[in-house]
């Protein structure tokens, strides 16, 4: 759930100037945000080739500290016209045992501002949703022949559900689905996050 209820779910098919207009956000936050960002990712459907999606860049920055990290990077976010949200957890799949708070983020939203419509998750290095963004992606990446159901269902699910919140709360599962078969193709082929096998 990203708690952005203000607004119905738009799914749109793939812009192939997203991953332009994603390297230059990621480039910009990278500097911008300074060294306590250990890596800068986009994830999330934008950052799948041919997949429909939202028109909202999700970007991964990877820390080290999370409470540092939220300290030091507000005041600079918001000044670009994010707003953090209170929203501090991410989904954990079904079937993973797991303490939550393993699962923990700070995540920042913008949207109608002068840059590009944003969901900035920071994540600690190391941490099981860490990965799991990453796993996602790639594992798309590496199964193109996937995309076009993947991308139907949230395109239907977008013209039936009209709010945010209940649309992620639906998707959760489906993400659960593509996790475990991309959990096997991980183990298969020795997948790491930032591997760059994607």
């Amino acid at each position: 759930m990203i708690t952005d209820a203000a607004s119905a779910p738009i799914v749109l098919a793939y812009d192939p100037t997203w991953p332009e207009r994603a390297l230059a956000l990621t480039d910009e936050l990278r500097s911008d945000l300074g060294p306590l960002v250990l890596q800068v990712e986009h994830i999330g459907s934008t950052a799948i080739p041919g997949m429909a999606a939202k028109p909202v860049f999700d970007v991964q920055i990877t820390v080290a500290d999370l409470h540092e990290a939220e300290g030091a990077f507000d005041r600079l976010l918001v000044e670009k016209g994010f707003r953090r949200s209170p929203y501090r957890y991410d989904h954990v799949p079904a079937g993973v045992e797991d303490d939550r708070e393993r699962w923990t983020k700070r995540l920042w939203m913008r949207r109608g501002q002068a840059g590009a419509d944003c969901n900035l998750h920071v994540r600690l290095l190391g941490s099981p949703n860490e990965r799991l963004a990453l796993l996602f992606r790639d594992w798309f990446r590496a199964h193109p022949e996937a995309v076009p159901a993947y991308g139907r269902f949230k395109s239907v699910l977008a013209g039936v559900v009209r709010d945010i919140d209940v649309y992620a709360d639906v998707k959760d599962p489906v993400v659960d689905l593509v996790v475990t078969v991309a959990e096997s193709w991980a183990a298969s082929t020795g997948w790491t996050p930032h591997s760059g096998k994607g």
